[in-house]
């Protein structure tokens, strides 16, 4: 079991910090979208799609950056009395909050399959079968949703970036609980 435990940790973190390494210099392309914006608006005719590109960029960035941040433990905890405390405790902690996020994100993930079901034209009460038969081939999509901006940009595709960061973070929770068992077994990881 312990065998297994490490075998997923290993892979779990090499493919998130692999993406999030690739991820992070999304900054820079977020960057020079709102240059253009800048630029388009002060000397040209201002462009329609700059606003929500950078919308979307942005949650690109922060979502599929999600699981690399939670590896390299950058995320905020409250540090008052969790400094503080024995590397046995911060397991037992880490191992009861690292539940509660696993949960959360199981709902987000839902959700974001829930959404883009929507986007692509499905409107009953079964979006994950729904998405499952428009992968292999079943289902056919529907009227795809568009924004309501000028620019009228689909919304499938920043949706599904969700579906993937979700699942991401969910795998690098996993792997963040197998440390913590294994912490508590004693092991140094």
């Amino acid at each position: 079991m312990r065998g297994l435990m490490r075998g997923y940790i290993r892979v779990a973190d090499a493919v998130n910090y692999r993406l999030g390494r690739i991820v992070m210099y999304g900054i820079f392309v977020l960057m020079g979208v709102l240059l253009w914006s800048s630029i388009s608006k002060t000397f040209f005719l201002p462009s329609l799609w700059t606003l929500e590109m950078a919308q979307f960029i942005m949650v690109g960035y922060y979502i599929l950056g999600g699981p690399y941040s939670l590896q390299l433990g950058s995320n905020v905890r409250m540090d008052l009395l969790y400094g503080e405390w024995s590397l046995r405790r911060k397991a037992w902690v880490d191992l009861f909050t690292v539940l509660l996020l696993i949960f959360y994100l199981g709902v987000l993930l839902y959700g974001a399959i829930s959404s883009t079901a929507y986007s692509l034209g499905y409107w009953k009460d079964a979006p994950v079968s729904y998405l499952f038969g428009v992968l292999t081939g079943t289902e056919e999509v529907g009227r795809l949703e568009q924004s309501s901006s000028a620019w009228r940009p689909y919304m499938w595709p920043i949706k599904v970036v969700m579906i993937v960061g979700f699942f991401l973070m969910i795998v690098q929770c996993l792997s963040e609980f197998c440390k913590d068992v294994l912490r508590l077994k004693g092991e140094v990881i």
